[in-house]
């Protein structure tokens, strides 16, 4: 793992005793306001010296409490962004940008600094004044600025929160496309289910200072123990398909291992793996297969385990072969489907319910 924390700290009321590993791509931190997914970052960043523990980076320590080491936050070689981007405004977007290279080691290529430019879109805005900045286009100069430091881990810490829903997808194909264009492992923190489906290959869901899962996306999101700490609005799993072709009626088809789902137009070529975000609530079981339905998604599935809740519903895991969806149906409902573990069923996804949001490219390792 690229890196690991083990930290822990009290606060006034309030302790953290955080454990994890993170990776090579996305890392998300998960979980309501007030877990301690900033606490987290900031002792990763050098912003917080935890009162014990040990944080590693590839080969690097950058904290020990045993040791009594802790790397200064210049030394430490990450790219933070802040929420509020934390830009300076009596500099051009240009100077914002160019001041990360303060803090490289070595000298970057000017095609480097091109490439971050054009990637982020940011060539027509050098010359502006950061006030004049939309919050979509601030977060970007943000990113740029942390990226041109080189840094061995990108901190992002709740950098869509202020952006309205618009701004947001605004800027979240700049974030795919950093997470798969640049070798650099993020930390992503997030309350926002939506963002984290979309860019994370990991999760580390957080509540009251601890970590209560951890895993990659498809696995834990689609474990009914998750269902606590998400939600059960937000409650539902992340299937990665394959375009198989975009069919003369507006719909295009996706391979999965056991069969194909159809979903509206998704705007991208055949071939392309794709990952698709499918809410709990709108996935129907059916103990046969169903016929004068409306939805033309029907799909062989196996009831894996049920996780009874405090009200009357009941979230089901499924398999898809290897794939993994949850339903949530009511309790009365499930006994008198006779569901449990090993049962064959047949489990029905509403394609007209996905929304575009919640349908993202995957990276290319």
């Amino acid at each position: 793992m690229i890196l690991s924390v083990d930290i822990r700290h009290a606060f006034a009321g309030f302790d953290i005793e955080a454990r994890f590993d993170a990776g090579p791509g996305v890392t998300a931190i998960f979980g309501p306001s007030g877990s301690g997914k900033t606490t987290v970052v900031n002792a990763v960043a050098g912003l917080l010296r935890p009162q014990g523990g040990r944080i590693t980076l590839r080969d690097r320590v950058l904290f020990d409490a045993q040791a009594g080491r802790s790397v200064p936050v210049a030394r430490r070689r990450v790219g933070y962004v802040f929420q509020d981007s934390r830009l300076f405004p009596h500099m051009s977007v240009a100077r914002n940008i160019r001041f990360g290279q303060r803090f490289a080691r070595g000298v970057t290529p000017p095609e480097d600094e091109r490439g971050i430019i054009d990637m982020l879109g940011l060539g027509p805005l050098m010359e502006r004044r950061t006030q004049t900045l939309s919050g979509g286009e601030t977060q970007r100069v943000a990113l740029a600025r942390a990226l041109l430091s080189r840094p061995d881990i990108l901190l992002m810490d709740e950098p869509l929160a202020a952006l309205d829903a618009r701004r947001k997808e605004d800027i979240l194909p700049y974030l795919e496309g950093l997470r798969d264009r640049f070798d650099i492992p993020i930390l992503y923190v997030s309350h926002a289910l939506s963002e984290v489906t979309r860019l994370a290959d990991r999760i580390v869901v957080m509540n009251e200072g601890r970590v209560m899962l951890n895993g990659p996306v498809r696995e834990v999101l689609s474990d009914p123990a998750a269902l606590p700490f998400v939600g059960v609005r937000e409650a539902g799993a992340v299937l990665e398909a394959r375009v198989i072709a975009h069919d003369h009626d507006g719909l295009t088809r996706l391979g999965l291992e056991t069969g194909e789902l159809l979903l509206p137009h998704i705007g991208a070529a055949p071939g392309t793996s794709v990952r698709v975000r499918i809410m709990a609530s709108d996935v129907l079981i059916s103990l046969g297969r169903p016929e004068g339905l409306s939805s033309r998604n029907v799909l062989r599935a196996v009831v894996r385990s049920l996780h009874k809740g405090v009200g009357p519903g009941v979230a089901v895991q499924l398999a898809l072969g290897r794939d993994l969806i949850l339903a949530r149906i009511t309790a009365r409902a499930a006994e008198e489907l006779d569901l449990r573990p090993g049962r064959e069923v047949f489990a029905i996804l509403k394609a007209t319910a996905v929304p575009r949001g919640d349908i993202s490219s995957v990276r290319n390792d």
